[in-house]
């Protein structure tokens, strides 16, 4: 059994990407079984990506400068995650609330006017490399916010956003701060979108999860933010508790730069610490939100990794409604896994029709009931980093 008093309550969710630009909408197009696919120009081809549709996309995010997007997405999950929690600026002024975002995207200086005059053999302003430099996403969302608590952002791969709440679980649980917003932003961006195309691990069509088939992935681009408080400030303000975070691990299996160790021993690794702290019992897991990006190596990892560790559990992947939106994934489906536990309901892994004969995991093909106590969301990222949380339902 869970030690309660050691799981952190989870008050608010905030979400966008191209599902939806609301938590419910997101939630409403998965459970519909719904892609909103777009089509990106690259190389004499087109690729799908999974953009924010523009009536989601916060005010001035495809006009102003490309290095505040990360940190726009994260400020509206923020925003929309301390509605939903309750909190006004009352309670934030009385409390210590941190700010801890992962990303991948936002940790760079992509600018391509600025790349641009470089290749012209021009000399660039300085404005952009100043500009760069003001656009941390975590620091956006505290300057937003008026937040003086500690703020990180997390740069860890696509393990960004899993890595980012399990480390600002961790301030909450020492009583570093009272209140903290946590997550993942990444936008979509033309030099990295060229990148993936370059290691040959993106699909022509819309990508495929734990299928035989598969090609590789589909970028995207949003956020996905939950506000984790200490179980004090839950009471101070009778708040209502949407989930717990009970458990996070991490490890790097120290293999490859852009694939995972074949056996899967770094996600093992880091499910058995984040078992240990959740101590939970692997029959206790109701469901699993995989990263499941539709590359051959990772999905073969986890198709292997998890009916050895977890027989009969149902898990899916739900980057066919978002695409993999890289350091934005984590905390994307964080708040997923937390819906499918208030909604005792697994989604479907759309993409998925022919099991692939190298593993023995099948994704659920329908949305699938669950028993909802506790869900399982892991990210296995480039570098070797992999990251997993346990989340428990509110009432357990």
């Amino acid at each position: 059994m869970t030690h309660a008093s050691k799981a952190i309550p989870i008050t608010g969710l905030g979400c966008l990407c191209a599902a939806g630009g609301t938590v419910p909408e997101v939630v409403e197009t998965l459970f519909a079984g719904q892609r909103n696919v777009q089509y990106r120009p690259a190389g004499g081809h087109r690729y799908p990506v999974f953009q924010l549709a523009s009536k989601d996309a916060p005010p001035g995010y495809f006009e102003g400068p490309e290095c505040e997007r990360c940190g726009r997405l994260a400020v509206t999950a923020a925003r929309e995650a301390l509605v939903h929690a309750g909190l006004t600026d009352e309670h934030l002024q009385t409390r210590t609330v941190g700010v801890c975002i992962g990303t991948t995207v936002g940790s760079a200086m992509n600018n391509e006017a600025f790349y641009r005059l470089f290749r012209e053999g021009r000399m660039p302003g300085i404005e952009p490399i100043r500009r760069y430099l003001r656009t941390n996403p975590a620091s956006m969302v505290a300057r937003a916010l008026g937040l003086t608590g500690p703020c990180q952002t997390i740069v860890n791969a696509c393990s960004s956003g899993s890595v980012a709440i399990g480390h600002a679980g961790a301030w909450v649980k020492a009583g570093i701060c009272d209140v903290a917003i946590a997550g993942g932003a990444d936008m979509l961006c033309n030099v990295i979108h060229a990148g993936f195309l370059s290691l040959l691990i993106t699909d022509s069509e819309p990508c495929r999860p734990f299928d035989r088939h598969r090609q590789g992935l589909n970028l995207g681009e949003g956020a996905g933010v939950v506000v984790l408080e200490s179980e004090q400030s839950v009471r101070r303000r009778d708040a209502a508790v949407q989930a717990r975070l009970c458990g996070y691990g991490n490890a790097c299996d120290a293999y490859h730069i852009s694939a995972p160790e074949p056996t899967g021993r770094g996600l093992k690794q880091a499910i058995a610490l984040a078992m240990a702290e959740a101590q939970v019992a692997p029959h206790e897991i109701d469901f699993i939100n995989a990263h499941g990006t539709g590359t051959p190596e990772n999905d073969r990892v986890e198709g292997r990794v998890f009916p050895e560790l977890f027989p009969g559990v149902p898990f899916s992947s739900t980057k066919g409604f978002t695409g993999h939106t890289l350091g934005a994934s984590g905390g994307i489906e964080a708040v997923i896994t937390t819906m499918c536990l208030q909604r005792k309901q697994v989604v479907a892994n759309i993409g998925f029709e022919e099991p692939d004969p190298e593993f023995a995991g099948q994704p659920v093909v329908e949305n699938t009931p669950i028993r909802g106590r506790y869900g399982l969301s892991d990210s296995v990222a480039f570098g070797g980093n992999n990251a997993v949380l346990i989340l428990q339902e509110a009432g357990a």
